[in-house]
């Protein structure tokens, strides 16, 4: 085998990528359709999906740096290679914990452009003075300018939970962006990305000249890694990796899949692989969940539990294209921001009534950020997570309940006081994050020709099927499992059946009592 080109972790700068040697992910042709069929561009993408790299890519074509574009697509599709002034503002590198901090960071962007294209005194305001750097880049090139914004978003999410700074951002960034429209006949080019869409109803409600392209089926592919790309590009790796961890290649294949696929950004688009996790895992020749070690959003685990959120809800969500496409500040709906930061992705579409099914993308989204919300509401710190988990499972295996129940009820009674809202919620969410991470297949809710279920839980060897009341009896619960005959659809399973009745207590603030029966 040849030596293998190094995997660009890391690297967001498409010039040092090419110059380096390092391998990229051709991306041109999809980039240069988007280049000359239009002109301003929203594209919302989760965290390290390859925005950054795609404007820096969108940066080097429109400087004309056709020597970087050599054996790519776009090298037979541009003729002209025109040199455009590009403006490029990232918005990533900063905090943005305090008013001027967006301010700051604009102002800095400005100068840098004003010491290129100069500055006027009569143009005070972020927006004017914006206004001016493109004119008068027009004006000394000739050329109509392309700009380029990198996680436009950045300062709204950090401002979450904070109504008055968030609406001074949004203030801000609703005139600064003002210019796109202002000045359009200066501008060649416009590409805004970030993760969320708070654009659509604030920061870029003037700017209806904005194609969003976030759902449209044709750009599905323009970030991240398809099927197709990973069996081009990366079968060697792929290889290697088979190899390192003694499976044949196409086992290897699968449990990429099962890890890392499954992001859906229109209802008939193919899969997508996060680039970030796959070339992780083909550098180190290791599976993990390196996605979530880079660090999940805290704001996210505040909507969930600032709106009392029931978590098995969340992750099997029916919504239409408006609630998908739609945040504001004073959003109850946290779904919006989830589905948009890549913990959802649309895994089907019904099409008589619009509504987009959610779910987890797939094994290292549903584990990871289910594993993240465990500390949040209970006790169990971040170090305790795995060794609790193992425990449970070990229980589970062995049909041994008591055991299990056990170790519930300690986890329930261990719970502080203010991690707890609405007590039956709170139950239900905790259930769901232990039988989530134990990894056995579970169903909330299975629905029979009698009734829905609870909550099942299936290992190679048993069948558990849970009914739970609240301020009850475990004897209710037990006795609505055989009287509604739950345990029906499973005996042909061939596996021991076990019915489990537990009751919450209130005043106890956890498990009371519970009754255990075989079927």
């Amino acid at each position: 085998m040849e030596q293998l080109k190094n995997l660009p972790i890391g690297i967001q700068d498409f010039e040092s990528l090419i110059n380096d040697g390092y391998l990229y992910v051709d991306k041109t042709a999809i980039m240069y359709k988007m280049a000359n069929t239009g002109r301003y561009y929203f594209l919302s993408r989760p965290r390290r999906f390859g925005k950054s790299m795609l404007l820096s890519t969108l940066k080097a074509y429109f400087l004309g740096k056709k020597e970087l574009f050599k054996g790519l697509a776009i090298e037979k599709l541009e003729q002209k290679w025109t040199e455009h002034p590009v403006l490029h503002l990232d918005l990533n590198t900063e905090k943005y914990d305090h008013s001027d901090d967006l301010s700051n960071k604009l102002n800095l962007a400005l100068v840098q452009w004003e010491t290129l294209y100069g500055s006027h005194e009569a143009e005070r305001s972020l927006g004017t003075r914006f206004e001016g750097v493109i004119r008068r880049a027009y004006e000394k090139t000739g050329q109509r300018v392309v700009i380029l914004v990198d996680e436009y978003d950045k300062p709204m999410l950090q401002a979450i939970g904070n109504a008055e700074l968030q609406e001074e951002y949004r203030a801000t960034l609703k005139g600064f962006y003002g210019a796109l429209k202002s000045m359009d006949g200066c501008i060649k080019f416009a590409l805004l990305t970030g993760v969320t869409k708070f654009g659509k109803v604030s920061v870029f409600s003037d700017l209806n000249n904005l194609n969003d392209i976030s759902l449209d089926e044709m750009y599905s592919d323009i970030c991240g890694i398809s099927e197709e790309e990973l069996h081009d590009c990366f079968d060697d790796y792929v290889a290697v990796l088979a190899e390192k961890q003694r499976m044949t290649k196409d086992e290897a294949y699968a449990e990429l899949k099962r890890r890392y696929d499954g992001y859906h950004f229109t209802e008939e688009a193919l899969g997508m692989y996060n680039p970030f996790s796959v070339l992780n895992c083909l550098s180190k020749n290791k599976f993990g969940s390196y996605w979530f070690e880079t660090g999940t959003p805290s704001y996210l685990v505040e909507l969930l539990k600032n709106h009392n959120y029931n978590l098995e809800e969340m992750a099997n969500k029916e919504v239409d294209a408006d609630v998908l496409n739609s945040i504001d500040s004073t959003s109850k709906d946290p779904i919006p921001v989830i589905f948009q930061s890549g913990y959802l992705t649309i895994k089907g579409y019904e099409k008589r009534f619009g509504l987009y099914k959610l779910g987890f993308p797939n094994e290292e989204v549903r584990e990871g950020f289910v594993r993240y919300l465990m500390p949040y509401y209970t006790s169990v710190s971040k170090g305790d997570t795995g060794f609790n988990i193992q425990n449970f499972i070990r229980d589970l295996e062995s049909g041994n309940i008591d055991g299990f129940m056990n170790r519930l009820k300690s986890l329930f009674s261990i719970t502080p006081y203010e991690l707890v809202r609405d007590l039956e919620n709170h139950y239900q969410n905790v259930m769901f994050i232990v039988s989530t991470l134990c990894g056995v297949y579970t169903r909330a809710e299975y629905h029979t020709s009698e009734g829905r279920i609870d909550m099942t839980m299936e290992t190679p060897d048993y069948v558990y099927i849970w009914e739970f009341k609240y301020e009850k009896s475990a004897r209710e619960a037990l006795d609505q499992i055989k009287e509604k005959h739950y345990a029906d659809p499973f005996k042909s399973s061939g596996k021991k059946i076990v019915c489990i009745g537990v009751n919450f207590s209130h005043q106890l603030r956890g498990i009371d009592e519970y009754v255990v029966e075989e079927a």
